[in-house]
């Protein structure tokens, strides 16, 4: 019954392209006709304009009556390509359709065709699309069409991240199978429905993609993006950042501590250029003779100098005691003359004596007290 099906198939097609081909007018003269019957609703038809008629703005007009009695009807919707009609949209109302494409005013016939409007069906999407998970093996079906079940094919396509291209499975309508799928990935899904070529078209229509669904493990999941683990790269860029910052905070403390590490680890040389200028400059290196005058300078400068000899507290009381003995026993005066003499020997024994702050000094028995100003107190 099989072969005699398909044997009858391949007739009925034969036989529309044979009537077709001997029913066409100027067929050859008239390029990229597309034809497409939407799910046996609505024919479209689309032409190249510019292509075929360049100077024209052709009319369209169609009928799907038999016979000698056609009524031909206008286009009822234009497609504009550049404010030309390139192609026309109306609704199916029979197996067989014959349309005439014209000039703007219709007195010539350019283009005229009839055809099986049965093999141009492109079918809709699948409806009520389920998924069955039994382990590793899903089962996928959708809805019966009202029409022509036997001529469709249901398709199914599938991936994973690891796949770079879709996986196909097609079977019967409406229900196809597919196993070995693994449970720890996650998985793409999108099935159509096809038309059988050439049984049931003479083109190769397929219906769009059913919206696509992501499944885990038998589980339906909003999306696989989550498996290439976007929130893993946020956490690595922001582990990154915060390293390079780090590294800047460790460089800029580094910068600032740099002079101090250096003289701690590797402390400066002093260079006897700058040290002993003179030799270099004044002796041109010549050490001897530099050595020779700076001991000169070096006594000069001590004899220009030199510190006046220090009196001691007992030389100062062995005086004033030979200086009480000619005043008298009980008369104890300090006299603090104005000449430059006086002043000196008073400057030299402060300077020899220098009490600590708040110091107790003894001179001729009398006690002085020394603040931290080094003011003499009596």
């Amino acid at each position: 019954m099989r072969l005699i099906f398909q044997a009858c198939s391949m007739i009925l097609t034969l036989g529309n392209l044979v009537a077709t081909q001997s029913q066409s007018s100027g067929w050859k003269d008239v390029t990229n006709i597309k034809i497409i019957n939407f799910n046996n609703e609505n024919m479209q038809i689309t032409w190249a304009a510019r292509e075929n008629f360049p100077n024209e703005n052709v009319s369209f007009s169609y009928t799907f009556d038999e016979g000698k009695q056609k009524v031909w009807k206008p286009c009822p919707s234009y497609l504009l390509d550049q404010d030309h009609n390139s192609g026309c949209i109306f609704k199916t109302e029979g197996p067989t359709l014959a349309m005439s494409i014209r000039n703007s005013n219709g007195s010539k016939e350019l283009f005229s065709k009839k055809l099986k409007a049965d093999f141009y069906i492109k079918p809709n999407r699948p409806e009520n699309v389920t998924f069955f998970w039994k382990e590793d093996t899903v089962t996928v079906s959708c809805n019966k069409p009202e029409k022509a079940v036997r001529c469709l094919r249901l398709e199914l396509q599938y991936k994973s991240k690891f796949d770079e291209e879709w996986q196909s499975r097609t079977s019967r309508c409406c229900s196809v199978e597919e196993q070995g799928f693994d449970p720890e990935k996650c998985y793409s899904f999108r099935v159509r429905l096809k038309r059988l070529v050439p049984h049931c078209n003479v083109v190769n229509y397929s219906s769009d993609w059913q919206a696509e669904t992501f499944w885990m493990n038998g589980t339906l999941v909003d999306s696989c993006d989550y498996d290439t683990t976007p929130q893993s790269n946020t956490v690595i860029a922001l582990s990154c950042l915060l390293a390079v910052l780090l590294m800047m905070l460790i460089l800029l403390i580094l910068l600032c501590k740099w002079k101090r590490l250096q003289k701690s680890v590797m402390p400066a040389i002093p260079d006897p250029k700058y040290i002993f200028a003179d030799l270099f400059n004044d002796h041109n290196g010549n050490f001897q003779e530099w050595i020779d005058k700076s001991d000169h300078a070096v006594l000069q400068t001590k004899l220009e100098y030199e510190e006046p000899e220090c009196i001691t507290e007992a030389e100062i009381q062995h005086e004033d005691e030979k200086n009480s003995d000619k005043q008298g026993p009980l008369e104890k005066i300090f006299t603090f003359s104005g000449s430059g003499e006086t002043n000196d020997l008073q400057a030299a024994q402060i300077a020899c004596l220098m009490p600590v702050s708040n110091a107790t000094a003894s001179f001729a028995g009398v006690q002085i007290l020394m603040n931290e100003d080094m003011y003499v107190t009596l």
